[in-house]
Formats: structure tokens, C-alpha cells, sequence
């Protein structure tokens, strides 16, 4: 068993672990973050936490109905902007919490202002200390090159700061029964999978609104495992040029959980598939024509975490299908320090 595959089958009892945990300290911050307000947020992150900034990004413009922005480090390394942010949030996103340029973002969106939280895996880390709060993600010691557990721990945090910021007592209900659910995503069979991209060398990943940092994930995880040139859209703008790729069996992985922007891309997977695509879709139950089986996350906020925890034993599998050791993807490392 790969690395890779051993952490993301761990990852179930890692967020329970987490989740316990952070309560705490999640509940004060919620109470702090109803009272003081913030007017608008920002994210900063790289690879993997990026792609998580996303999904945290979404639930809170959904529900907080504040405009959150994802900022280029460049923007405080090398372009020194003058950032004007009381009154705002900022939220950094690291496993290590050692990236040169993460730490001296946040440190600049400080000194601008902004009240700053870290979400980091590693204890006692620069970016952590540079930070107001802490949010620790408790995924343990991740070996494999290639984030699983610790990708699904930054979701499962994420869902937990909203939902404790809301005061919404649904999601908190759902958030205790996650771990077990994602139990559940690990043994989904997928093997079908393996069959249809065992020799492709590109891809698409759909997937929307929350999904959508679900699908970016995916597609790194493609790219940097197997060597497939992946590339994630929204089910809303594949059709505003992408499509112009699609030729008779071209692969398209469609991300459709339960929610309300599941009759849209099962819409859309119907049309791909009318158009010679070869579609792999991944839907619950209900969906009779369903490829990829999902299990059921118990909230709509938690549909993301049910679909890439799935993922994630699939394309440690196929890596190896196609000979590739996904715990050494060609020319990485697993911290990437840049500035």
C-alpha cells in the first residue's frame, strides 16, 4: 500500500480527532467573528491549501454573504501593496506553515489590519505565530508527497470555523457524524475508473459551486501522481470554450453530488455524453446513471469532503496502473518554499 493511500484511508479519523479538538477554540472565534463583523476576507494558500481557501471561501460568501478574495502573494512580496483592511479577515492556509511567501503575506495583511487566522498542520510554525489565531489541523505527520489527509482535515476545519460563525447547530449536527460518512467514502468501489484513464493523458474535472475546489483538487492530483494533463472547469463554463476540446472519447470526470447544482451537471453529463465525450459521472444513488458511486456527506456543505475522500483511493490506485509511484511524483518535494 502507497502512502498516499494509507493517509487518505486515515483521514476519516484524523477530522474526528480534529473536529473534537478544535471546538473549543472554533466556538470562541465564531462568537468573536458574529460580534466583530468582518466586512470583507481574503485567502492566502498555494497547491492543495488553495484549492481548500476555495471551498471556505464559498460557504462563507454563501452564508455570511461577504466578498471573499483569493490574493497572490506577489502582491506583498514583490509588489509591497498598501493594504487598507480594518474591518477584515484574513485567512492563511498552509501544511507546513513555512512558505516564505505565505508568512510574509500574512504578516503584511497584519500590519494592513486585517484580523488573521492560520490554518496549518504543523505545530509551533512560522505562519502560526505570525498569526492572530491558530487553527491547528491536526492531521498528524503526512509522509506522502501528495495531500489527502490533510487536504480533507483543511475542508473539515473550514466547514467547522463557518459553521460555529453561523451559530448553525444543522451543520454542527452533521459535523459529528462526518468522520463516520467519510468511513463510508473510502470503501466506495471506483474501480471503473481505472479502466477508462489507465492510458489517457488528459482529462477534464467538472464540478461546481462548492464542488468546484473539489474538481481543482482532483485535477492536481492527476497531474501530479499519474502525469495526466487534467484540467478543472465549472459545470457553468465548460460550454464558454473548453468544449471545443471534446472529441469522441474524450474523458470527462463529472463531480455531481446532492445539492442544488446537481441537476446541472448531470444536465451537462448527458449533453457530454451526446457529444461523444467519455463521461465518468459520480453521483448518489438516486442517480441511475451514475458511473462512480458517493456517499452521502449528511449536509450539503459536507457533499465535497464525501466526493474527494472517494477520489483519493482511486487515483493512488491508478498511478500505479500506469507504473507510477504516487509517494514520488517526478521533480516535487513535499514543503515548496517561494517567495
Amino acid at each position: 500500500m502507497s502512502l498516499m493511500l494509507e493517509e487518505a484511508l486515515n483521514a476519516p479519523e484524523r477530522v474526528r480527532g480534529q473536529l473534537a479538538r478544535n471546538q473549543s477554540v472554533l466556538s470562541e472565534l465564531g462568537e468573536r467573528l458574529r460580534s466583530e463583523a468582518p466586512r470583507a476576507a481574503m485567502t492566502v494558500a498555494r497547491g492543495s491549501s488553495d484549492h481548500a481557501a476555495s471551498y471556505l471561501a464559498y460557504l462563507c460568501m454563501q452564508s455570511r454573504g461577504i466578498p471573499v478574495a483569493s490574493l497572490p502573494p506577489s502582491l506583498s512580496t514583490l509588489s509591497n501593496a498598501p493594504w487598507k483592511l480594518e474591518g477584515q479577515l484574513a485567512i492563511a492556509i498552509s501544511q507546513s506553515g513555512q512558505s516564505p511567501d505565505l508568512v510574509a503575506s500574512q504578516k503584511a495583511l497584519k500590519e494592513g489590519g486585517a484580523l488573521t487566522l492560520a490554518l496549518v498542520n504543523t505545530p509551533e510554525s512560522p505562519l502560526g505565530k505570525i498569526s492572530d489565531v491558530e487553527i491547528p489541523l491536526f492531521a498528524g505527520e503526512e509522509r506522502s508527497v501528495a495531500a489527502t489527509k490533510s487536504y480533507l482535515a483543511t475542508l473539515s476545519a473550514a466547514a467547522q470555523l463557518m459553521a460555529y460563525w453561523n451559530d448553525d447547530q444543522t451543520l454542527l449536527g452533521a459535523l459529528e457524524e462526518l468522520p463516520d460518512r467519510l468511513g463510508e467514502a473510502t470503501v466506495q468501489d471506483w474501480s471503473s475508473a481505472l479502466d477508462v484513464l489507465g492510458n489517457s493523458e488528459r482529462l477534464m474535472v467538472i464540478g461546481r459551486g462548492p464542488g468546484l475546489a473539489i474538481a481543482q483538487e482532483a485535477a492536481l492530483k492527476f497531474k501530479e501522481t499519474c502525469a495526466i494533463q487534467a484540467e478543472p472547469f465549472s459545470g457553468a463554463e465548460v460550454r464558454h470554450g473548453p468544449m471545443a476540446l471534446i472529441e469522441p472519447g474524450y474523458p470527462v470526470l463529472v463531480f455531481a453530488p446532492p445539492g442544488p447544482e446537481q441537476a446541472g451537471l448531470l444536465e451537462l453529463a448527458e449533453w457530454l455524453g451526446s457529444v461523444g465525450a467519455r463521461v465518468l459521472l459520480a453521483a448518489d444513488e438516486r442517480v441511475a446513471q451514475r458511473h462512480l458511486t458517493l456517499a452521502d456527506a449528511g449536509h450539503e456543505a459536507l457533499q465535497p469532503l464525501s466526493v474527494i475522500q472517494s477520489f483519493y483511493p482511486m487515483v493512488a490506485h491508478l498511478a500505479q496502473v500506469r507504473g507510477i509511484d504516487p509517494d514520488q511524483p517526478r521533480h516535487l518535494r513535499k514543503v515548496t518554499c517561494t517567495l
